[in-house]
């Protein structure tokens, strides 16, 4: 079973969709609103810096960390079928962060956090070393126009962060829907030297809207539209002449 603790209020047991979607009247909201239901809770949160997991998960398990976790789709389903792992989504809009954190709270998650904060800041230093099992990284912005392609997430630096932060054997998890950027992160992650042979994604059946890795890739399914993923693992032993 998942590990729960009670609601704050009735009023948030209302707001639950039994489609899984967030409610409309919930993404509405402005966020100063939002920061009064959701702040204080347990669910929200904003790093200053480095921190323990102790700190953040009242139970110890294996951590996973979904980058981008928008408004908390993947983030939610993960959590209530893995309640022996932890989940930490990180989002850097304050807004879907919040939406993210009071989907958990509706729903009484306890092994799944929201950060509001940059990834990369998050990777490169403040998460701690060799302590992740999984990062899911899906449907990342893929920032069309060439001059703002430095803007991507994917380079040659979080690459880096992201093989501190992963456990040996650890799961670098991905999917987009575009082909360039595709073959961009393929070629990052082969010449980092970190990671071996990449693997296919596991993917469930899509039976209803929560069977997504993200709000994208449940348009994109239903519409039938290609998408690429990929899962790769880190060695147990890191390559040190990289």
């Amino acid at each position: 079973m998942v590990r729960r603790q009670p609601l704050l209020t009735a009023k948030s047991i209302e707001a639950k969709s039994l489609s899984g979607r967030v409610p409309q009247a919930m993404v509405k909201r402005s966020v100063t609103e939002l920061g009064r239901i959701v702040e204080g809770t347990g669910w929200y949160w904003e790093p200053t810096g480095p921190f323990d997991w102790s700190d953040v998960f009242s139970e110890r398990g294996p951590v996973e960390i979904d980058v981008g976790c928008g408004k908390g789709l993947f983030l939610s389903r993960a959590a209530e079928r893995a309640p022996e792992r932890n989940f930490l989504g990180i989002e850097i809009s304050r807004r879907y962060a919040l939406i993210a954190a009071r989907r958990l709270l509706v729903a009484a998650i306890c092994n799944a956090k929201v950060a509001k904060a940059d990834a990369r800041a998050m990777f490169q230093s403040w998460l701690p070393a060799s302590s992740v099992a999984v990062v899911h990284v899906y449907y990342p912005d893929p920032w069309w126009k060439r001059r703002h392609k430095k803007r991507r997430l994917f380079n040659e630096q979080f690459l880096q962060s992201v093989v501190r932060v992963l456990e040996p054997a650890g799961q670098l998890r991905i999917a987009t829907d575009v082909a360039e950027y595709f073959e961009v992160i393929k070629e990052l992650v082969a010449r980092s030297g970190q990671f071996g042979p990449s693997e296919p994604l596991p993917r469930d059946e899509l039976k209803d809207d929560l069977d997504c890795l993200s709000n994208f890739d449940r348009k994109y399914r239903k519409e039938g539209r290609h998408t690429y993923s990929r899962l790769f693992r880190r060695l147990d032993t890191p390559n040190r002449e990289r």
